[in-house]
C-alpha cells in the first residue's frame, strides 16, 4: 500500500491510494486527498477493499506517519492485521507496489489533458486495464485470478453518431492502447532491474534513442503525469564510454547536449499502430 501524491486537483483530489495485492496482484487506484488522516485512510479501506473482499492478514507499507500513527496501529492490533513496514531507502520490501505507482503513472500521462486537471476520470479505466493485463509472474491477468474468468468486454461496432457511442469507442480505444503500453512499460522496468548486471549498450554514429525527461524542466503542472521520454534524436557522437553527445532540436539549444547512457534508450516500433512521435513538450530552460 502507498500513495501517489503532489498531483494537480482534479475533482478536489490530489493523491491516488495504491493497493496490490499480494497473491492475485490486483491493484485498486483510489482517488484522495494528501491530507488524509489515518481515520480517513480505515474507512476508505472498509469502503473500497474490507467490504468487498474482506480483511487481509497483513498489510506492506513504509513508515510514513499514517501507518505508524497510535491509531493505525491499534486498528490493526484490533482486527488481527499484521504490519510490515518498509525500511527506509529500501522500497524492495513493498517493491510491487512501487512499481505500479510507475505503471499507474506512465498510464496517466498517456490520457491526461495537457493540464492534467482530469486524471481522476481515467482512473477508473486505469485500473481496468492494469488488472486485465498478464501479470508476469502469475502469466495470467489478477482479474482472472480473483474470479477465475475474464471480464465482459466485448469489441462494439458504432454506426450512428452519439455521444454514447462515442463514449463507448473511446474507452475501447483507450483500454487497447493502454494493454500495449503496459507491456511496453512492464519490460522496460524488467530491463532497469537488469541493467546493473549487464555491460552498457554501444550507440553508434546516427542511431536513434530517446532521452530521460527526468531533468528536464516541463511547462506542465507535474512531471509524474508527463512524458518519460523525449525525442526520438540521432546520436551525434560517443563522449565516453557512458556518455554520448545527442543532436538535440533548435528549440532545445540552451541544454547542455551531452548525457549519461543511463538516461537513453533505443528508439523501438511503437506497439500502437498509426501511432506517430508528437512533437517535443514545452520545457523551461
Amino acid at each position: 500500500m502507498d500513495f501517489i501524491t503532489q498531483l494537480p486537483l482534479s475533482n478536489s483530489f490530489d493523491s491516488i491510494l495504491v493497493i496490490v495485492d499480494r497473491f492475485s496482484k490486483m491493484a485498486f487506484f483510489i482517488p484522495t486527498i494528501s491530507s488524509i488522516t489515518s481515520l480517513d485512510l480505515a474507512h476508505l479501506l472498509i469502503k473500497d477493499i474490507f467490504s468487498k473482499y474482506g480483511l487481509p492478514s497483513s498489510i506492506v507499507s513504509d513508515r510514513g506517519s499514517l501507518f505508524v500513527s497510535s491509531f493505525w496501529t491499534n486498528l490493526c492490533q484490533q482486527l488481527k492485521i499484521s504490519r510490515d513496514l518498509s525500511t527506509a531507502y529500501y522500497p524492495e520490501t513493498d517493491g510491487h507496489t512501487e512499481r505500479v505507482n510507475q505503471i499507474l503513472e506512465q498510464y496517466l500521462w498517456m490520457c491526461v489533458s495537457y493540464h492534467q486537471d482530469d486524471w481522476n476520470t481515467w482512473l477508473p479505466l486505469a485500473e481496468f486495464a492494469y488488472n486485465n493485463s498478464d501479470h508476469s509472474s502469475t502469466k495470467q491477468s489478477p482479474f482472472f485470478t480473483v474470479y477465475g474468468r475474464d471480464p465482459q468486454f466485448d469489441s462494439v461496432h458504432i454506426t450512428q453518431y452519439t455521444p454514447a457511442g462515442e463514449l463507448s469507442t473511446k474507452i475501447q480505444s483507450v483500454q487497447q492502447d493502454v494493454k500495449r503500453e503496459l507491456e511496453v512499460a512492464i519490460n522496460r522496468f524488467k530491463r532497469y532491474a537488469d541493467k546493473s548486471r549487464a555491460s552498457p549498450p554501444v550507440f553508434i554514429l546516427g542511431y536513434m534513442v530517446i532521452l530521460s525527461s527526468k531533468n528536464i524542466k516541463s511547462t506542465t503542472p507535474t512531471k509524474k503525469l508527463s512524458e518519460r521520454w523525449l525525442g526520438p534524436d540521432p546520436i551525434w557522437k560517443k563522449v565516453c564510454t557512458h556518455a554520448y553527445h545527442l543532436k538535440l532540436p533548435t528549440q532545445w539549444k540552451s541544454i547542455y547536449p551531452v548525457f549519461q547512457i543511463s538516461l537513453l534508450e533505443p528508439v523501438k516500433t511503437s506497439t500502437i499502430p498509426n501511432r506517430h512521435q508528437g512533437p517535443p513538450p514545452p520545457i523551461i530552460i
